[in-house]
Protein backbone atom coordinates (compact mmCIF):
# COMPACT_ATOMS: atom_id res chain seq x y z
CA UNK A 1 0.00 0.00 0.00
CA UNK A 2 1.65 3.27 -1.03
CA UNK A 3 0.51 6.72 -0.19
CA UNK A 4 1.15 10.22 -1.59
CA UNK A 5 4.57 11.66 -0.92
CA UNK A 6 3.95 14.30 2.20
CA UNK A 7 6.53 16.10 4.13
CA UNK A 8 7.21 13.92 7.39
CA UNK A 9 7.66 17.52 9.62
CA UNK A 10 4.49 17.91 12.01
CA UNK A 11 4.28 20.61 14.82
CA UNK A 12 5.33 18.07 17.47
CA UNK A 13 8.65 17.25 14.48
CA UNK A 14 11.23 20.07 13.67
CA UNK A 15 12.51 19.43 10.38
CA UNK A 16 14.90 17.06 9.84
CA UNK A 17 14.40 15.03 12.83
CA UNK A 18 14.08 12.11 10.56
CA UNK A 19 16.59 11.12 8.78
CA UNK A 20 16.18 10.14 4.75
CA UNK A 21 16.57 6.55 3.99
CA UNK A 22 14.53 3.78 5.45
CA UNK A 23 12.34 3.68 8.49
CA UNK A 24 10.46 1.60 10.26
CA UNK A 25 7.90 2.16 12.98
CA UNK A 26 7.29 -0.91 15.49
CA UNK A 27 6.54 -2.02 18.44
CA UNK A 28 7.57 -5.39 20.64
CA UNK A 29 3.88 -6.32 21.24
CA UNK A 30 3.31 -6.51 17.32
CA UNK A 31 3.24 -10.29 16.32
CA UNK A 32 4.03 -9.22 12.80
CA UNK A 33 6.51 -6.72 14.00
CA UNK A 34 8.38 -9.49 16.70
CA UNK A 35 7.82 -12.00 13.30
CA UNK A 36 10.03 -9.73 11.08
CA UNK A 37 12.47 -9.18 14.07
CA UNK A 38 15.51 -10.76 11.97
CA UNK A 39 14.45 -8.56 8.95
CA UNK A 40 15.16 -5.54 11.17
CA UNK A 41 18.56 -6.60 11.78
CA UNK A 42 19.25 -7.79 8.12
CA UNK A 43 17.92 -4.44 7.14
CA UNK A 44 19.80 -2.39 9.43
CA UNK A 45 23.41 -3.93 8.33
CA UNK A 46 22.47 -3.96 4.49
CA UNK A 47 20.58 -1.20 3.96
CA UNK A 48 21.30 1.40 6.82
CA UNK A 49 17.33 1.23 7.85
CA UNK A 50 16.62 3.21 10.97
CA UNK A 51 13.51 1.51 13.17
CA UNK A 52 11.59 3.84 15.52
CA UNK A 53 10.03 1.43 18.49
CA UNK A 54 6.68 2.59 20.17
CA UNK A 55 6.89 0.49 23.03
CA UNK A 56 10.61 -0.90 24.02
CA UNK A 57 13.25 0.91 23.46
CA UNK A 58 15.29 -2.73 23.12
CA UNK A 59 13.21 -3.77 19.95
CA UNK A 60 14.57 -5.02 17.59
CA UNK A 61 18.00 -4.97 19.05
CA UNK A 62 20.04 -2.71 21.54
CA UNK A 63 21.37 -0.69 18.85
CA UNK A 64 22.42 3.06 17.82
CA UNK A 65 19.55 2.21 14.57
CA UNK A 66 17.19 1.78 16.66
CA UNK A 67 15.18 5.46 18.06
CA UNK A 68 12.75 5.32 21.15
CA UNK A 69 9.44 6.60 19.80
CA UNK A 70 7.95 5.37 22.88
CA UNK A 71 5.92 9.26 23.34
CA UNK A 72 4.79 8.51 19.88
CA UNK A 73 5.96 11.85 18.81
CA UNK A 74 7.54 10.43 15.57
CA UNK A 75 4.35 8.01 14.91
CA UNK A 76 1.73 10.70 15.12
CA UNK A 77 4.20 12.88 12.98
CA UNK A 78 3.90 10.06 10.50
CA UNK A 79 0.09 9.53 10.54
CA UNK A 80 0.84 5.99 10.96
CA UNK A 81 -1.92 3.20 11.21
CA UNK A 82 -0.82 0.36 11.75
CA UNK A 83 3.09 -1.46 12.71
CA UNK A 84 5.70 -1.92 10.84
CA UNK A 85 5.14 0.33 8.48
CA UNK A 86 7.79 0.87 6.08
CA UNK A 87 9.09 4.17 4.77
CA UNK A 88 11.15 5.83 2.32
CA UNK A 89 11.80 9.15 3.24
CA UNK A 90 14.17 10.82 0.75
CA UNK A 91 14.82 14.98 0.83
CA UNK A 92 12.80 14.97 4.13
CA UNK A 93 9.55 14.07 1.98
CA UNK A 94 8.32 10.53 2.15
CA UNK A 95 8.36 9.08 -0.90
CA UNK A 96 6.81 5.38 0.12
CA UNK A 97 5.53 3.51 2.72
CA UNK A 98 3.86 -0.30 2.74
CA UNK A 99 1.94 -1.65 6.23
CA UNK A 100 2.61 -5.25 7.24
CA UNK A 101 5.25 -7.82 6.70
CA UNK A 102 5.25 -8.76 2.91
CA UNK A 103 8.79 -10.66 1.84
CA UNK A 104 8.02 -9.53 -1.79
CA UNK A 105 6.81 -5.91 -1.48
CA UNK A 106 9.65 -5.38 1.51
CA UNK A 107 12.36 -6.77 -1.29
CA UNK A 108 11.26 -4.65 -4.02
CA UNK A 109 10.78 -1.48 -1.40
CA UNK A 110 13.88 -1.82 0.15
CA UNK A 111 16.37 -3.70 -3.35
CA UNK A 112 17.43 -6.20 -0.71
CA UNK A 113 17.06 -9.41 -1.96
CA UNK A 114 16.90 -12.90 0.38
CA UNK A 115 14.86 -11.10 3.58
CA UNK A 116 13.36 -13.74 6.25
CA UNK A 117 13.98 -16.71 4.11
CA UNK A 118 12.95 -18.68 7.16
CA UNK A 119 9.73 -16.57 7.52
CA UNK A 120 5.99 -17.03 6.37
CA UNK A 121 6.03 -14.64 3.22
CA UNK A 122 3.28 -12.64 4.35
CA UNK A 123 1.90 -11.17 7.73
CA UNK A 124 -0.84 -8.15 8.15
CA UNK A 125 0.16 -5.55 10.76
Amino acid sequence: MASEPHPVASPARRPGSIPDGLIAVVKADCPACSLARSVFVDLAERADLTVYTQDDPTFPAEADWVVDDTDLATSWGLDLDAVPTLLRIEDGVETARTIGWDRDRWEEFTGVTGLGPDLPPFKPG
